[in-house]
């Protein structure tokens, strides 16, 4: 671990996606929270895509630090911290959401820890006891799965607010995968790391844009990503299927070796059922190497993880 700088400048990278009239309030609880740091802050605001009036909401901040990009699409939440952080020139780069949930009252303790020497100080939630949503259940599997299956520990309940040094989001910067999983990547780089507990506060407005389907990318993304086990169960499968068809071969063969061939009947309820165990199994194989090939396609391209529709200081400062 190496301190960074004295005076490090800061900058903080924050998606946000349909969060107009949300930006003002997230943007006025961090300068609050700022205000009394002797450090050069900047503020690079990622709008992924937004269908409502986010883009006149930043717009309307009167802070010149705020740097606003526009992505041309939504491209997701990974995609646009992506963005953020390549955009980013500060010596520590925090990355948080902007829908309240991630308090900026940690924002000091957070670069206090990196200018101690720390590369990454890494958020972890902290839920309330209670009854498992189904929610939290889903995210407790999917933590204990990928950390089952992968070479790369993930942290459970880790958040994408964390603050990082130039030399960690450099790293991060190295890795051009177009299916990310930041909470991933961030462990696997393996540098000096620090864990933050906290407490998730309430949305400011609106719900989570998070649905469903997008944490389940998410998490396919993660194993496709991160492991091979899925081609590595396939193979086990295989194998353990070859064996009971020794098995099978050498009872037929124990038929004929001791001339009892008569008491061979036609078997066609236990032949079906080999026939589909064996179809579904390499229907099942082909499917995850179709996926892994899917990715593979998808890399070999080497398109843009994201597109910038539009880059812009705040309207105090210079377009």
């Amino acid at each position: 671990m190496s301190p960074v700088p004295h005076k490090p400048s800061i900058d903080l990278v924050i998606p946000v996606y349909n969060e107009a009239g949300v930006v003002e309030q997230t943007h006025a609880r961090i300068c609050v929270a700022i205000e009394s740091l002797p450090y050069d802050f900047r503020f690079y605001y990622v709008d992924d895509g937004s269908t409502d009036n986010t883009v006149a909401s930043l717009e309307s901040l009167d802070d010149p630090r705020v740097k606003i990009l526009a992505l041309s699409r939504n491209f997701g939440h990974q995609a646009a911290l992506t963005a953020g952080m390549d955009a980013s020139q500060g010596d520590i780069v925090i990355t948080m959401d902007g829908d309240g949930q991630h308090p900026p009252e940690m924002i000091p303790g957070m670069i206090d820890l990196v200018t101690q020497g720390y590369d990454v100080v890494q958020t972890q939630r902290v839920e309330e006891a209670g009854p498992a949503s189904f929610k939290k259940w889903t995210s407790g599997l999917f933590y204990r799965l990928i950390n089952a299956i992968s070479g790369t520990r993930v942290l459970p309940g880790a958040a994408d607010f964390r603050a990082l040094s130039r030399q960690a989001v450099d790293a991060l910067k190295a890795m051009p995968e177009y299916h990310r999983f930041l909470r991933g990547m961030v462990s696997w780089i393996g540098f000096s790391i620090i864990i933050l507990p906290y407490k998730p506060a309430e949305r400011i407005s609106g719900i989570s844009k998070y649905s469903f389907s997008k944490m389940f990318r998410l998490a396919m993304d993660a194993i496709f990503s991160f492991s091979l086990m899925p081609l590595y169960i396939g193979l086990s499968m295989g194998g353990l299927l070859l064996c009971l068809a020794l098995a099978e071969m050498v009872y037929v063969l124990s038929f004929w070796v001791t001339g009892r061939t008569s008491n061979l009947a036609p078997g066609w309820s236990s032949l079906m059922f080999v026939i589909l165990i064996v179809g579904g199994i390499l229907m099942v194989l082909l499917g995850f190497i179709g996926v892994y090939v899917g990715y593979i396609f998808q890399e070999v391209k080497r398109r843009p993880v994201y597109l910038i529709k539009k880059a812009e200081e705040n309207k105090h400062g210079r377009t």
